[in-house]
């Protein structure tokens, strides 16, 4: 057990106003992790309060003691590396690989964020008017408030936070009940250490079922000016509903039922490895995972024994073990979501290939065909180990089939020929296509972000100023202006 984690509220460690806290657990073996500070609306108001109070300050500061904050913030990080590894594990049921892999995403943010603070920020724009100049100005918007997810806790809280701050915001950080350290007030703390003003970063946790009084106060409080938010798209269109009443600009970040498209000139061997990884890396509970492997008959036949065998035999069990592939799901309760899908499907007709029996807390990689379309599992994002084959005649087929899906977040297509791909994949309803290789990958100078129910705006650093900035015109006159009355 790690002890108590509290709130981080004005660049102190506090209590709930209520007093109260709840359990966090560990996914593996269900121990108690920490004992979790459970906060409400109050301790949102006062964590919004302080984040303004800061404001002034942090936007004022010199781009070049910006830049050091984010330098120190990112040796912190990498000194205490070993430590977040194992926290991320026992917290999140995160194995050694993709762990490793949030830290170096978030070594890489935090040190390309660094760059941010030299970055122009404004132009001087053509105007037709005689002795008038004209300035497009961006500068920060004030508060903003970030929601975060548990399934790459590290990494997108971190997206969620470091963006905005670099932009010269101040930020309230609610992380999911089931990452509050790795996903919240580990930043909080790497933050402090590298000597970021108090208030410029908050945090408040909450139990199980209080999200939504917090998540209210985040986007309807009036000193809030934009909502970040990563998660589900149920949950998402609830907080786009209540933004748009207050008119306030949500970024989303939301659900993915990503397709891997394998043409009949594919590699297949490279096909084979790709869908694994994209597949069941991190066990499935990542938004970029490939859900749907949509195969050329031609190669069907080859893909999917080759496929398969490979699949059945990834290692399942204890996170902490980096022989581990699969690890444990989150929670009980996502553990029997995808059972129940699983069940369902092959219920109404699927062909289980392989898996498909809960094997708590880990659910084995399973592969599953011949899924009707009206399964749920074959139209909902399911965050497990789970992967749905379909056969395609030609990429025309494949191609519909693909766009076929409500969401449109990530895709990868596997063929030989490049500019084939390439016109297949600008046809693709999806913000990101990567040919040759699979659904999961991201940089933090990268535009991500999806299409329709998967979300809109685009994370990356090097776009974050889109949506993080106020855009100001501004004239001044070299002569005095002649005015007819």
């Amino acid at each position: 057990m790690i002890g108590t984690v509290l709130h981080h509220i004005g660049g102190r460690r506090v209590a709930s106003i209520g007093g109260r806290t709840h359990p966090d657990h560990d996914p593996w073996n269900r121990a108690v992790l920490a004992e979790v500070a459970s906060g409400d609306g109050e301790d949102a108001r006062l964590a919004i309060e302080a984040a303004h109070a800061a404001f002034p300050a942090w936007s004022a500061m010199p781009p070049s003691e910006r830049q050091l904050i984010f330098i120190r913030a990112a040796d912190e990080l990498d000194r205490r590396r070993a430590e977040v590894i194992d926290l991320l594990a026992r917290e999140t049921g995160c194995g050694p690989y993709f762990a490793n892999v949030q830290a170096d995403f978030s070594l890489a943010l935090l040190r390309q964020a660094a760059g941010l603070a030299h970055a122009p920020t404004g132009q001087i724009l053509p105007t037709d008017v005689p002795g008038s100049r004209a300035l497009a100005v961006r500068r920060p918007v004030g508060v903003v408030a970030a929601i975060a997810p548990w399934n790459a806790a590290l990494t997108l809280a971190g997206r969620a936070i470091v963006g905005p701050l670099a932009l010269g915001n101040t930020v309230v950080l609610k992380p999911s009940e089931e990452s509050p350290v790795t996903g919240g007030t580990l930043w909080a703390e790497i933050f402090a250490a590298a000597g970021l003003p108090a208030g410029a970063v908050n945090v408040v946790c909450h139990a199980p079922g209080d999200a939504g009084m917090i998540a209210e106060e985040l986007v309807t409080h009036p000193l809030v000016r934009r909502i970040s938010f990563t998660g589900s798209t149920v949950t998402g269109r609830r907080l786009a509903e209540l933004a748009a009443r207050h008119l306030k600009r949500p970024i989303l970040q939301l659900s993915g039922h990503n397709p891997l498209i394998v043409l009949a000139d594919a590699d297949l061997s490279l096909a084979v490895d790709a869908a694994t990884y994209g597949a069941f890396v991190h066990q499935g509970e990542i938004c970029m995972c490939v859900r749907r492997i949509i195969v050329d008959r031609a190669v069907a036949p080859a893909f999917i024994d080759r496929f398969v065998a490979k699949v059945s035999r990834l290692p399942v069990g204890d996170p902490r073990d980096p022989a581990t592939v699969v690890g444990p799901l989150i929670d009980e309760w996502a553990l029997s979501l995808v059972d129940r899908r699983v069940t369902e499907a092959v219920a109404m007709g699927a062909r289980l290939l392989t898996g498909g029996v809960a094997a708590p807390p880990c659910y084995p990689p399973t592969v599953l065909t011949d899924v009707p379309a009206e399964a749920e599992i074959a139209t909902e994002e399911t965050f497990g180990p789970v992967a749905l084959l379909d056969v395609a005649d030609g990429p025309d087929q494949a191609l519909a089939m693909a766009n076929a899906s409500r969401f449109g977040l990530t895709a990868g297509i596997i063929s030989a020929d490049v500019l084939g791909a390439l016109d297949l994949a600008r046809r693709l309803e999806v913000g990101i296509v990567h040919l040759n290789d699979q659904t999961v990958n991201d940089e933090p100078q990268m535009p991500f972000g999806g299409l329709k129910e998967s979300g809109w705006g685009r994370f990356g650093l090097q776009f974050a100023s889109e949506d993080f900035t106020e855009l100001q015109w501004i004239t001044l006159r070299d002569t005095p202006r002649t005015f007819p009355f």
